[in-house]
């Protein structure tokens, strides 16, 4: 509460005129003709404090408030809505914005610059949406403060909870004399050289178009990381059991969906885990090795190492398997913000120079639902949201195709598909032959980035949205009207191919650079996909199949509420290798 910054530290107003150089007037007059011509005057925070500072001294350290605290979603919403905001934001970020009222050129200027000032903090409890991370910009002081490679500063946030506050907390890293510079060092952490040029380019303008854009698959250490970072224990080597023809599988399970709904007379549940045949578990399965040496004739609806299919990094990393330099047709490009930013930055100027569409969705490795996922062209916001939560960036798909909705015009539309992996080696993959389709609420462009639901199609979760559901028996007449030279069954062969080599690669490498072939294993994964237009060797306009994700333990209500032998069709194909009067295809 003692407002005594001014009593150390003072801001300058930095103007850099080169003797020499005669300003040419005219020049002069159009830049400032020009609407909001941005990149105002520089600034930098001095120590004034005749003392100077000592970094041992326990009064040196300080707190900087913070200016505007906001979700990277709520953004436009808040500079439209919120009094004053825009006002204030755009004279820190150096944006000449005159009028009273917010105006959309002044507010897509303020989230395009934001992104030089934005820092970053999560909290660490509550629910997946109160988990996303937060961004915030500092108030005028601390915002000022420039960036150095030897800084004299550092800065970290302080969640106060008194309060229900944050802070950012500012000391000094060695004693400063009065006239000295305050900086921080906006790479803090980066040691790499390349990596530092990149993280800082939001500040610094660089090219790295000298780096190659190719990612090869990360070396087999890479795998074995994440094995030891899931904790996971791989099983013994075990023959695969045998069982009596007509035997009945006690089933154990924690998942209310199967409780409700296995009707098959050839299974039973039991509340003991200790005499289940079938262990059908929500929570992934960890201690493989202890299951196999002492129950091996227990079944187990997870297959070791699955996250390389269900986390989107690995999904990335294993599908490079299928060839190309960018990896398969049937997923986006995709580079893991981590371990691939140099050459996403280099793939993403290059196409810039060719004049391609550069439009790129950020998203979580391991979140569901849409959070924290975000479209964007702005190369520094994606550069910035790798600093939030582990990320892998996807080339938004710029050309899908769509869907006419009656009451709203051509939207995009994804599908889900539920497959069922019987077996890793020899691979056996069925499908379940119903499919289920989401579909945007708002007719589709290439512009309004933060429109939810333009833009995407999850809405079972966003509160008061409307949810729009076609049976995928009513879908395949209406979308082969509208489409009359592609039949549902030509494009379903192509996604089954896709599927097909999605887990051929998945398993073509022993665990962990591969799904685990343990025999005991069975599970049931959806994937999510688009169609993209696209043109096939032979120059012909083409359905693409675009594979968004594979996802572990599905969501099942949907199946269920139409089909209700949906889980007996599950366990029979997966536990009884009876599929005869089940509604499943075999893919391979």
């Amino acid at each position: 509460q003692v407002f005594d910054a001014g009593d150390y530290f003072g801001i300058m107003q930095v103007e850099e005129v080169d003797e020499d150089e005669e300003v040419d007037e005219e020049m002069e007059e159009q830049f400032k003709k020009k609407p909001n011509p941005g990149n105002g005057p520089c600034f930098k925070v001095i120590v004034t404090n005749e003392n100077g500072l000592q970094a041992s001294n326990p009064d040196s350290v300080f707190l900087i408030d913070h200016a505007w605290t906001y979700r990277a979603e709520h953004a436009r919403q808040q500079l439209r809505r919120v009094p004053g905001l825009l006002h204030r934001m755009a004279n820190l970020m150096g944006i000449a914005f005159h009028g009273e009222v917010p105006d959309e050129g002044s507010i897509e200027q303020v989230l395009q610059e934001m992104w030089k000032y934005n820092q970053t903090y999560q909290l660490s409890q509550g629910t997946a949406e109160e988990k996303v991370p937060v961004w915030y910009i500092m108030d005028e002081f601390g915002s000022r403060i420039q960036h150095s490679d030897q800084p004299s500063f550092a800065t970290a946030p302080l969640f106060y909870m008194p309060q229900q506050i944050a802070y950012t907390v500012l000391w000094p890293l060695r004693d400063l004399e009065t006239g000295d510079e305050v900086t921080r060092d906006y790479a803090y952490g980066e040691t790499d050289r390349l990596i530092r040029k990149c993280v800082l380019l939001p500040w610094v303008s660089t090219e790295v178009l000298d780096v190659s854009c190719f990612t090869s698959e990360p070396p087999d250490e890479h795998y074995q990381a994440i094995l030891a970072e899931n904790k996971e224990k791989l099983p013994v080597v075990i023959n695969p059991p045998v069982y009596a023809k007509d035997k009945v599988f006690k089933v154990f399970t924690d998942i209310q969906q199967v409780l409700n709904n296995l009707t098959h007379p050839r299974f039973v549940f039991t509340d003991n885990e200790g005499e289940a045949d079938i262990l059908y578990n929500f929570s992934h399965f960890k201690d493989y090795r202890k299951l196999s040496e002492e129950r091996p004739g227990v079944m187990v609806n997870q297959f070791p190492c699955e996250n390389l299919l269900t986390v989107k990094d690995c999904l990335a990393s294993i599908a490079r398997r299928a060839g190309g330099p960018d990896g398969p047709r049937w997923l986006p490009r995709t580079f893991n913000l981590q371990t691939e930013l140099p050459q996403f930055i280099s793939y993403f100027q290059q196409r810039d120079r060719r004049g391609e569409d550069n439009h790129w969705i950020c998203k979580p490795w391991n979140l569901a639902r849409s959070l924290d996922t975000h479209i964007t062209n702005n190369l520094n916001s994606i550069i910035r949201h790798r600093e939030s939560s582990p990320k892998v960036v996807c080339k938004y798909i710029e050309e899908p195709v769509l869907f006419e909705r009656e009451d709203v015009g051509l939207v995009k539309f994804d599908v889900r598909y539920v497959v069922l992996l019987r077996s890793a080696r020899p691979l056996q993959l069925y499908s379940y032959d119903v499919f289920w389709l989401r579909f945007s609420n708002r007719a589709f462009s290439l512009d309004d980035l933060d429109d939810y639901e333009k833009h995407f199609t999850v809405m079972n979760y966003a509160p008061g949205v409307t949810l729009k559901q076609v049976h995928c028996e009513d879908f395949i007449p209406l979308f082969e009207k509208q489409y009359p030279e592609y039949p549902w069954t030509t494009v379903q062969a192509s996604i089954f191919k896709a599927f097909a080599e999605l887990f051929q690669v998945a398993s073509s490498k022993p665990a962990p650079l591969g799904i685990c072939d343990y025999p005991s294993s069975r599970a049931i994964y959806a994937i999510d996909l688009m169609l993209k237009w696209d043109t096939s060797r032979d120059g012909k306009r083409i359905m693409q199949p675009q594979i968004l994700e594979v996802n572990f333990n599905p969501d099942c209500d949907r199946a269920c509420q139409y089909h209700p032998t949906f889980f007996n069709d599950v366990f029979s194909t997966l536990f009884l290798d009876e599929t005869e009067n089940c509604h499943v295809t075999r893919i391979v």
